[in-house]
């Protein structure tokens, strides 16, 4: 008996071996590359579970840096105390108003524009002597909350800028940063 004719007496006996050969061979690769995942399901208030790390830096930093004979602003009282939320809205905006009228012109800061004066005007940043007294914590603190302007604080020198500029140095500012 020739090959051929072994073949074509055999062959559906050979495709089912071939076809078990593959199915072998199929379950032997997939049972050996099966990733094997663990997932620690535990939550952060469960016994002896890590304390969560996430915004830890802007829990545990201070305040940030506030003029302190700026007036502590209460919040708007709604009308309903006897009319007690008005004189509270009227005082309040009575010392945002002072506070405006003492502030500096911060955008006299190389690289610190008209938004971004609002923006620190918001946070109740408003002279050049508290930008001069901002360590590391509280430009980092500051920078994660000017969203497409974070790393604007270090790349222009607002703190050395606000140094000479809280100084009355106009000359060195000028000497170090260019004129105005």
């Amino acid at each position: 008996m020739t090959a051929n004719e072994f073949i074509s007496a055999n062959w559906p006996l050979l495709l089912i071996g071939a076809v078990l050969a593959l199915a072998l061979l199929w379950w032997i690769i997939a049972t050996t590359r099966r990733t094997r995942v663990t997932v620690d399901r535990r939550d952060t208030l469960d016994e002896g579970a890590a304390r969560a790390a996430r915004n830890q830096a802007l829990i545990d930093a201070p305040p940030v840096a506030v003029r302190e004979d700026a007036p502590l602003v209460p919040p708007a009282v709604p009308e309903a105390i006897g009319g007690a939320g008005v004189a509270v809205a009227a005082a309040a905006q009575e010392a945002r108003i002072e506070a405006l009228e003492h502030a500096d012109d911060l955008t006299r800061i190389k690289g610190l524009g008209p938004k971004l004066a609002a923006t620190l005007n918001e946070f109740g940043i408003t002279r050049f002597d508290q930008i001069a007294a901002w360590d590391d914590g509280d430009i980092d603190r500051i920078d994660a909350q000017l969203g497409r302007f974070q790393g604007r604080i270090r790349r222009d020198d607002w703190v050395a800028q606000a140094r000479f500029l809280a100084a009355g140095d106009t000359a060195g500012f000028e000497q170090r940063f260019g004129a105005t």
